[in-house]
């Protein structure tokens, strides 16, 4: 057999790597392209968005100048890629944008050119999941990159680490197997955090399995069980770092880092599926998986998913979260300060800031929210993040004759921002409303003043946070389109945003 020289498979091996790592991005049959977005601005400030929450993971975003007055026909479409089912916001990362969803019955992780949407490469495995409550079949929790390695956690507890220039996996867990982890009320939901070479993430493991069928007594116990509530792995090679044991079971929130007394420190708002409802602040060291503190918080209604995301106030070291649910003991939301051994103090409570999935966005010393569980009772909240006094609150809404005209109504059609999402960005409030509206706000403590208006389009379920990156607002479209607005299915669409001084 001829033998290959050491040499030359080293060489052979380069190239190999070298031509995947160089490959051109394709067009492909999901895409379509508009037309190429403005040039930057000579002075324009550029960002990456490696997590779902921004490049400083807290619905912030240093990206200026950005297109402050919409045309009157609409935001400009650069590219548009259907996508499949699925809740999340895509990550990106240089000029690579990275999505994921279930598509034909698989989760599929694809990596697109961030100005042309033209396909790098793409990575699937197959699924099975049902919503129990009727909702997209899709992942809930979005893809993070970091160090040249794509994570993501899909909706049936699959881990993967995955290489961003060439799409191999490098590793994967399955949690449901090697944990133990219960679908629970809509399947696994939070985005990991990356800290350093470790990925940390709500694991949400009992010690029992839950899959059988049981009476609800017996399942309440086995889910009230302390498996792996937390745990980190390898970045790199998937490889486990550390474990944390707790009966606290996965939330839909997201891990967030704090610095805390000048220490690094992970927060975490825990609680899963469990009878009665168990979950709250957990406060871990990041290095070593030490729990620190737990802070209980958690609504007393059985069907409660703790969904909004930890909101950090750095300089006061404290942490606010809030939940939504009305039923039995209504909690809304609390700020807690860690003292220097890193336990935590109820300084407020407040009812009128009971956020069900948004991250509420700090800034100049107050919190900004969209308060309410439902599309009706829904509106936007300014409170004091030093007292928890609420400043003002308004519900945005408006006549939309054009929808109206599309549906066959008489009349227009009354719209809302209902529950959407606020980004901070060009000293000014960007916000998607829930059926596809993008508003600019003036907000303060003076008040909330819209400034423009437009709508991308009429679909329900604009739940996540958009992305913004080199002047590029990427929105997920996560339902169909309302019926006789037009045939425009789920899909991910990048509109031009840029700015000129």
């Amino acid at each position: 057999m001829k033998r290959t020289s050491p040499l030359l498979s080293s060489l052979l091996l380069f190239f190999s790597i070298s031509a995947a790592t160089a490959a051109e991005p394709e067009a492909f049959d999901r895409l379509t392209f508009h037309a190429a977005p403005k040039a930057l601005a000579a002075e324009a400030v550029m960002t990456d968005w490696a997590r779902f929450l921004g490049p400083t993971d807290n619905a912030h975003s240093t990206e200026k100048p950005l297109l402050k007055e919409f045309p009157a026909d609409g935001l400009a479409k650069v590219w548009e890629v259907a996508m499949g089912e699925g809740y999340t916001s895509p990550a990106i990362a240089g000029d690579k944008l990275v999505i994921f969803h279930a598509l034909d019955g698989k989760e599929t992780v694809e990596c697109l050119q961030r100005e042309t949407g033209k396909r790098y490469w793409s990575t699937d495995y197959p699924i099975e999941y049902r919503d129990r409550y009727g909702f997209a079949a899709g992942p809930r929790g979005s893809p993070v990159i970091a160090d040249g390695v794509v994570v993501v956690l899909g909706v049936t507890s699959l881990l993967h680490g995955i290489d961003l220039e060439t799409g191999k996996v490098l590793w994967s867990h399955d949690l449901r197997k090697e944990y133990l982890v219960p679908q629970d009320f809509f399947g696994h939901g939070s985005s990991p955090l990356i800290v350093g070479e470790k990925v940390i993430l709500q694991v949400g493991g009992k010690l029992e399995d839950t899959s059988g069928e049981e009476s609800k007594r017996e399942r309440s116990r086995k889910l009230a069980t302390a498996g792996v509530s937390v745990a980190a792995f390898d970045l790199k090679t998937g490889a486990v770092k550390w474990e944390l044991k707790d009966d606290w079971g996965a939330s839909y929130a997201s891990p967030v880092l704090a610095k805390l007394h000048g220490k690094d420190k992970v927060i975490i708002f825990a609680g899963g599926e469990s009878d009665p409802p168990t979950g709250g602040l957990m406060c871990i060291d990041p290095e070593t998986g030490i729990l620190h503190d737990r802070f209980p918080w958690r609504a007393d209604d059985y069907i409660s998913a703790t969904a909004a995301t930890p909101v950090v106030v750095p300089e006061r070291n404290r942490v606010f979260v809030s939940t939504c649910y009305p039923k039995g003991r209504p909690l809304g939301g609390v700020m807690v300060e860690y003292d220097a051994e890193f336990k935590s103090h109820e300084v407020w409570t407040s009812k009128k800031v009971a956020v069900h999935w948004m991250t509420p966005v700090y800034h100049d010393g107050h919190l900004y929210a969209i308060d309410g569980e439902r599309e009706d009772n829904s509106r936007m909240v300014c409170v004091d993040a030093d007292t928890g006094t609420e400043v003002w609150t308004k519900t945005i809404e408006w006549e939309d004759a054009a929808l109206g005209q599309m549906m066959g109504r008489s009349g227009p059609v009354k719209l809302g921002v209902l529950r959407g999402s606020l980004l901070r960005v060009d000293e000014s409030f960007l916000c998607l409303g829930e059926v596809g509206t993008l508003l600019w706000l003036d907000l303060s403590p003076k008040g909330c003043e819209v400034k423009q208006q437009t709508q991308l389009f009429y679909a329900l379920h604009s739940w996540s946070l958009p992305a913004l990156s080199h002047g590029l607002l990427y929105v997920h479209q996560q339902s169909n389109a309302l019926p006789g607005t037009g045939d425009a299915s789920t899909r991910m669409v990048c509109y031009d945003l840029r700015g000129q001084k």
